[in-house]
């Protein structure tokens, strides 16, 4: 069997393709793996918010016309930035195991930081927790790949910048992490650190396969994640946070939702057996509407009234 991967062409999505498809090599049943790498929307417009030009979803779309089309038969996502409703037809069919899922500060740490600094990250999630340990700093849109943001702040365009350390690491870049946020302090987005492999929902034997491959605390931890997500119906731009961790078999799952500026937030946990990842997660999310999530991401327009 052949494995074609459908890739974007960042260097972060083409080492994790080529994370996968080492993977996949070593299955028996595998004859060659190879790489397609492709254009997305996402990549392509950068002086617009993603916001505005329909989220991020906008980065995988051309990668599942692919699969449709016949030219893919898998691809990989960091699972952080797949929206949380699958279009119908596709599937996550393996996730991998978790790689650090922190943010991390580049340029200065949090008390280095001087009055007023700028501080890099289109996230509003990032945006909201930044506000609350730091009301005085100032955020400020970033896009672009990860050397293209390093470069931003090498230019002085801010004091530091906010990127996902498993992203660092995974390039080889951890030497520029000036300090992880604890997720005490930044509660990361649903399913950071998490490489997922996604592929056509019919394909019963291509899913049967990549199942061999599948982490079973990762795939748990980020169905909960992503499933306080879905129910509080936020996307991959909403203030959300949502981190689940599984020791042996208990899950504690915490989330938290936010105003933009840090002024008004949320924040639950709910612990259980990790079996139960989804109806814990059902639980903590109905926490949180009972206790007003809803109005906060309405009054940032990302509820429908």
């Amino acid at each position: 069997m052949e494995i074609r991967i459908a890739t974007r062409q960042s260097e972060l999505a083409l080492w994790q393709a080529e994370h996968v498809a080492a993977i996949l090599r070593q299955l028996p049943e595998i004859d060659s793996v190879r790489l397609v790498p492709m254009s997305t929307r996402g990549d392509e417009i950068l002086d617009r918010s993603l916001q505005k030009i329909g989220g991020k979803g906008l980065f995988i779309k051309e990668l599942e016309l692919a699969m449709q089309d016949g030219r893919a038969d898998i691809a990989v996502h960091s699972m952080k930035d797949v929206p949380v409703v699958m279009p119908q037809g596709f599937c996550i069919a393996a996730a991998l195991p978790r790689a650090n899922p922190a943010d991390a500060l580049v340029g200065m740490t949090l008390e280095e930081l001087p009055q007023g600094a700028r501080i890099g990250s289109s996230s509003l999630r990032r945006a909201a927790q930044l506000k609350m340990l730091r009301p005085d700093l100032h955020v400020e849109p970033l896009r672009g790949n990860v050397n293209t943001r390093l470069a931003k702040l090498a230019h002085g365009d801010y004091d530091a910048i906010v990127l996902a350390a498993a992203g660092l690491e995974r390039l080889g870049l951890e030497q520029h992490i000036s300090q992880l946020l604890h997720p005490k302090q930044m509660l990361p987005a649903a399913a950071q650190g998490v490489i997922g492999i996604e592929c056509l929902s019919g394909n019963v034997e291509l899913r049967a396969l990549l199942a061999g491959v599948n982490d079973t605390p990762a795939s748990r931890t980020t169905l909960a994640e992503r499933t306080v997500a879905r129910l509080l119906q936020a996307d991959c731009q909403s203030p959300v946070a949502a981190h689940a961790i599984a020791v042996g078999s208990v899950m504690t799952i915490t989330a938290l939702v936010a105003l933009p500026d840090g002024s008004r937030f949320l924040r639950d946990s709910i612990g259980g057996q990790m079996d139960d990842a989804e109806n814990l997660a059902a639980q903590l999310a109905s926490r949180l509407i009972a206790n007003g999530a809803s109005e906060i991401l309405a009054a940032i327009g990302h509820i429908d009234d």
